[in-house]
């Protein structure tokens, strides 16, 4: 309590003690009990009144014992049990959840991890992904500022995701690696990785690259052959020995008829070989009958023309060109889609023949485009003329109709630069993205659609859209979901279907290791999306017949199912509206293929790093004797006392209050007993 506070308080008690005297005292040498009573009341009430007004704080210290946390995380990916593993590893978590010394001294928190982590003591061992890097970014920011020793009970063998033996650049806590698997090297023989592209052309041959290992110390021989159903389509005899431990085949296979195409390519096993699942991979191959070709037309250079080719040519259908605005009079006719770049007078022939043809195309709209012209064009908009710019941010319009777009964090890009004023449309249009600025949207579109007269059009309204693509790649580490949202909208913009109420967003087959999601948009017989429609899908197995029907959920904007349960084979399926008699049929291929069985061994090395990395200590689980003492006795791990001060004022004290009014009602009664009121 200050000083100050401490003579107001003795102030209010002096001033208390006069202020009762003044009211009862008499001229008498001496005061009657009853007044005396009477100014212990009167002196309690103002007293306590005094005290709220001044309202003195108290500070209230008390003390705990805060313990280290000790992290058990088990890996629950299905490459446990394919090495024989997952027994000992229940055991050891057991061993350890279940020791009264450790919980005496750690709060033992207990995870699984795969794809992603998981707090949880249960364990399954069926994940078919591992991120071990992806648990200690997670871990990092649940004990970023405790003290917490980690035990990872892991083979080490990481199927996607950064180098986790670095993770403690981030992760900054002791780890102590349990290393399940042995050590012992095996005679081996397998398809390291294999390489080709998604599409191929119709009647065209598309390349294959097979990259081939033998772990072995003799010289071998074996057979490389690539299988369609039950014909060979191609064989190569490949020679190993301890020097030559490697070979990349390339060879190149006929696109014959349209459609997916299934291969299976094996390296025939040797004697003797222990694990021959990884002697095998399954891949596909959809062959289309045409290539998108898209034109670029700009006549000046800028950063947003090579990040919509990057972007559209992820996908091997479609093809870009650039040109400027008088080469592509005599080659219009060779595309499927026109991008306009920042039209300008030198642009008019070109409208006018898209116009006349009929054909769909893209503009962007930027600070070097003429507004004049394009408000003389008749686009379907005119554009107020300001001759002034603003930065303006993307906000998702989630009722947007003719196709599903995800929302990749549209919010957080960099603002586009664009032409300050107001957009009036002549037609009906619909906006992808609109306009906002310091996250107050403004209601005006920033990328729009619309159809006339069966051509599809599009418009951007902004530059600078490179800034979108590296920024999503910061955020994600890959450019496929900016990419995929381009993609999308070409799509989109380079076809002349008719609107359809059911849309479905899939693809043609999966790997047996990737998530199989089916996302579906459904829309009322106004195009307004219907969130109360309930849809359904049937999936049904082409060699068992066997027929599975299964709810879509409604997420976000979109209807979702998760479908990565079903087994490895070749599937119809039909997604049909409950309440309207709407649907829409595909097929899809999922590829036989366990990344996690491709494993005979720990990944003894990278685990023992880690345990160096971080100060730790790496132990086999058939050792793990020591571990229990070596964590009860390291004096990093101690139990801290902490204090907790809690500041109270006084107006919080219910007590002074209750004395206030007994001293108050006290003398009330009493002196309406004694009729002296």
């Amino acid at each position: 309590m200050q000083t100050e506070t401490l003579i107001y308080i003795i102030l209010a008690g002096i001033g208390a003690i006069l202020l009762a005297l003044f009211q009862y005292y008499n001229k008498k040498k001496s005061m009657s009990k009853l007044n005396m009573l009477f100014s212990f009341l009167r002196f309690l009430s103002i007293f306590s009144i005094l005290l709220l007004l001044i309202n003195p704080k108290f500070e209230q210290l008390s003390f705990f014992v805060e313990k280290p946390n000790l992290v058990v995380a088990i890996d629950n990916s299905s490459s446990i049990k394919h090495l024989n593993q997952d027994t000992q590893a229940i055991s050891l978590v057991e061993k350890l959840s279940n020791n009264d010394k450790l919980n005496d001294k750690f709060n033992i928190d207990l995870y699984t991890f795969g794809e992603s982590l998981k707090a949880s003591d249960s364990t399954t061992f069926f994940e078919n992904q591992t991120n071990i890097n992806n648990a200690f970014k997670q871990l990092s920011q649940i004990y970023r500022q405790t003290t917490a020793p980690t035990v990872i009970i892991s083979d080490g063998n990481q199927t996607y995701g950064n180098d986790y033996q670095f993770a403690t650049s981030t992760y900054k806590q002791n780890i102590f690696p349990i290393i399940l698997g042995d050590t012992v090297t095996y005679t081996d023989l397998k398809i390291q990785q294999l390489n080709v592209n998604k599409y191929a052309y119709l009647k065209n041959r598309f390349p294959i690259e097979a990259i081939l290992v033998y772990n072995g110390n003799n010289a071998i021989s074996s057979r490389f052959i690539v299988t369609k159903g039950n014909a060979t389509v191609y064989s190569e005899s490949i020679r190993f020995s301890k020097e030559n431990n490697s070979k990349i085949v390339n060879f190149t296979l006929p696109a014959n008829g349209v459609g997916v195409s299934s291969y299976r390519a094996t390296i025939v096993p040797i004697d003797h070989e222990k694990n021959k699942i990884n002697n095998s991979k399954n891949f596909a191959v959809e062959v289309i009958d045409q290539k998108t070709k898209i034109a670029i037309v700009s006549d000046f250079p800028h950063p947003d023309l090579g990040t919509f080719k990057k972007s559209i040519e992820s996908n091997e259908q479609r093809s870009v060109t650039f040109l400027n605005s008088k080469e592509i009079l005599n080659q219009i006719n060779d595309f499927q889609l026109i991008i306009i770049n920042q039209p300008n007078y030198k642009f008019k022939e070109l409208f006018d023949i898209l116009k006349k043809d009929n054909k769909n195309y893209f503009t962007i709209i930027g600070t070097k485009s003429d507004l004049n012209f394009i408000n003389n064009n008749k686009l379907g908009f005119t554009y107020e003329i300001t001759n002034q710019t603003e930065s303006y941010q993307a906000e998702l319009n989630t009722n947007y109709t003719p196709f599903i777009v995800d929302d990749i964090n549209f919010e957080l890009f960099p603002p586009l630069n664009s032409n300050y004023g107001l957009v009036s449309f002549t037609i009906p249009f619909e906006s992808i993205l609109n306009k906002s600025i310091n996250g107050i949207s403004t209601n005006e579109p920033l990328l729009v659609t619309y159809e006339t007269n069966g051509r599809r059009e599009g418009v951007l309204f902004g530059e600078n859209i490179w800034q979108w693509r590296a920024q999503s790649y910061i955020n994600n580490k890959s450019f496929n979901q900016f990419d995929d949202f381009i993609g999308k909208l070409v799509q989109y913009l380079a076809s002349n279907k008719r609107k359809d109420r059911l849309n479905i967003d899939y693809e043609s087959f999966y790997n047996g290791s990737s998530n199989i999601i089916i996302k579906a948009e459904f829309f009322d017989k106004n195009y307004i999306f219907d969130a109360r429609e309930t849809l359904n899908i049937s999936v049904t197995d082409e060699t068992s017949k066997e027929t599975k029907t299964f709810p879509l959920i409604l997420k976000n904007n979109n209807f979702q199912v998760d479908l990565s349960s079903l087994p490895p084979s070749e599937y119809n399926f039909t997604v049909s509206a409950t309440n309207d008699k709407v649907s829409k049929s595909g097929s899809f291929q999922v590829l036989e293929y366990n990344v996690e069985q491709q494993f005979l061994n720990a990944n003894v090395t990278k685990l023992q790093q880690l345990a160096t990395n971080s100060e730790g200590k790496s132990y086999f689980i058939d050792n793990t004797e020591s571990l229990i003492n070596d964590l009860l006795n390291d004096n990093r791990f101690v139990s801290i006392q902490k204090s907790h001060k809690n500041i109270i004022p006084l107006i919080d004290w219910k007590y002074l209050l209750i004395i206030l009014a007994l001293s108050l009602g006290l003398e009330w009664f009493i002196r309406k007993y004694n009729g002296l009121i």
